[in-house]
């Protein structure tokens, strides 16, 4: 694929169906996978500062935005597959800087510990690597049910807004409205089959986290709840080349929240690796 400054909107053929993806910027490859109940869009500024650095490949993932619905349950190991799909359609020396937030950054960690060759670098953004709290479980298994039946219904948006905001957050229309219009471009069933697939189901990932060679850098907002910086410490500490980043008054949208401080510190973690 060519390099471009300006835009360019194209599709990848992967496993889970043709993945959208805007090309932008110049340099060696970065993809960036978002998290949930968002689309490629919530990249917003991001992408402005971090593409004179890097050719970026901002997807939407499967089941969101132009991509390919999904209709079935999967898995982050299937997305880390497709993942892999895309890199080698990309061409080039066949390897990224990887960039995800939450479910973004579950796959590049699988990619990272599975498919080592791909990743030249890893930056996961509030992803934590312990499954969901078993209570919560239960509530978003109902919750998404009600989802899947009658769509993003007022309440279940507003839940969603807690979930990825602070309070603060939460009431600004500019934030909320990123969330509220992928949820909108998004079939119900397909949204459902995501939070099933990569929420619900998602196992334990720390296992995954010695295998990891490429240099990391994890981050997560002050208020992202069970990923606090503490147990992020310690999971930076399993991982042989890693280092962590903490944004205030961010929870887990934080490309939403805090996209100059998030693109920041990319930035610099990608200045540090060039000069190596």
């Amino acid at each position: 694929m060519n390099h471009t400054d300006a835009p360019v909107q194209t599709r990848f053929r992967t496993s889970l169906g043709d993945i959208a993806a805007t090309v932008m910027g110049s340099g060696p490859y970065a993809v960036l996978w978002h998290g949930m109940f968002v689309d490629g869009d919530s990249w917003g500024s991001v992408v402005e500062a971090l593409a004179p650095h890097r050719t970026l490949v901002v997807l939407d993932g499967p089941g969101y935005g132009a991509s390919t619905p999904l209709s079935r349950v999967s898995s982050i190991e299937e997305c880390a597959e497709a993942g892999a799909q895309i890199i080698e359609q990309l061409g080039g020396d066949g390897r990224v800087d990887w960039v995800g937030a939450a479910w973004g950054g579950h796959v590049g960690m699988t990619m990272a510990a599975l498919f080592p060759d791909t990743v030249r670098s890893l930056v996961a953004v509030s992803s934590p690597v312990e499954p969901i709290d078993p209570v919560f479980r239960i509530k978003l298994i109902i919750a998404n049910q009600i989802l899947a039946h009658f769509g993003p219904i007022a309440h279940l948006r507003h839940v969603i807004h807690d979930a990825q905001l602070i309070p603060p957050h939460a009431k600004d229309r500019s934030m909320t409205d990123v969330i509220d219009r992928a949820l909108r471009r998004a079939p119900r069933r397909s949204i459902a089959a995501t939070v099933t697939s990569f929420i619900i189901n998602r196992g334990d990932a720390s296992h995954r986290l010695p295998r990891i060679t490429a240099p990391t850098l994890l981050i997560t907002g002050d208020d992202r709840g069970e990923w606090t910086p503490e147990v992020m410490d310690a999971a930076a500490s399993r991982i042989p080349d890693a280092r962590t980043l903490v944004i205030e008054s961010a929870r887990t949208l934080v490309p939403v929240e805090q996209p100059a401080e998030l693109a920041a510190g990319i930035v610099e973690f990608w200045q540090s690796l060039d000069a190596r």
